[in-house]
């Protein structure tokens, strides 16, 4: 289900409140930790960890600088990232294609997807105060809507918006279960310092 970008927004991520949304300075500093790399042009924290560390920014779908950024959920976490990184190496995502290719639910599933990811991409560009982005109008993330391209992506996009959104997010999220889950912190105390 899509939500109009007119309409008040209630956040269906992991580990979020509508009060947990905005990101904080605290939240920028830990995303810069995460990534190695100073944050840029974050609207929202659409996931958190159960200790409240983000895991996943939502990005203006235009920079400051500039440039359009269709990757409107970024994964941030390092340990959700490496396990999907693990999961990309070992081919996962040639598999979850051939079932978008051959199974007609699960390709309208993601075309859901797809559109619910456009949606939520729109609204993050209207809450920021953005102009429209012509340059990636139509396109999402991940490969959406006829491949499976990137499981960051697909992953960054259940977390944000919660589980029967995303097959392929959903499907990622219980295989990196051996590495994390959302039930248990993985976060580097040394974020915070």
């Amino acid at each position: 289900m899509t939500t109009p970008a007119s309409t008040a927004h209630q956040p269906h991520g992991f580990g979020v409140t509508a009060e947990t949304l905005t990101p904080t300075e605290l939240d920028l500093k830990v995303l810069s930790a995460q990534l190695g790399r100073t944050v840029r042009d974050v609207v929202e924290i659409p996931a958190r960890c159960v200790c409240g560390n983000p895991l996943v920014a939502a990005t203006a779908p235009r920079l400051a600088n500039g440039s359009p950024f269709p990757t409107t959920f970024y994964l941030a976490h390092p340990v959700i990232t490496a396990a999907a990184s693990r999961l990309e190496a070992e081919g996962a995502m040639y598999e979850m294609t051939d079932e978008v290719t051959d199974d007609e639910s699960k390709a309208a599933a993601y075309r859901g997807a797809h559109e619910n990811y456009l949606a939520e991409r729109e609204r993050i560009r209207v809450k920021a105060g953005l102009e429209e982005v012509p340059e990636i109008e139509g396109v999402s993330a991940g490969g959406m809507p006829t491949r499976v391209k990137c499981l960051h992506a697909v992953l960054g996009h259940t977390l944000a918006v919660g589980r029967g959104i995303n097959p392929y997010g959903d499907a990622t999220l219980d295989l990196i279960a051996e590495w994390w889950t959302p039930e248990t912190c993985h976060c580097d105390p040394a974020w915070r310092d």
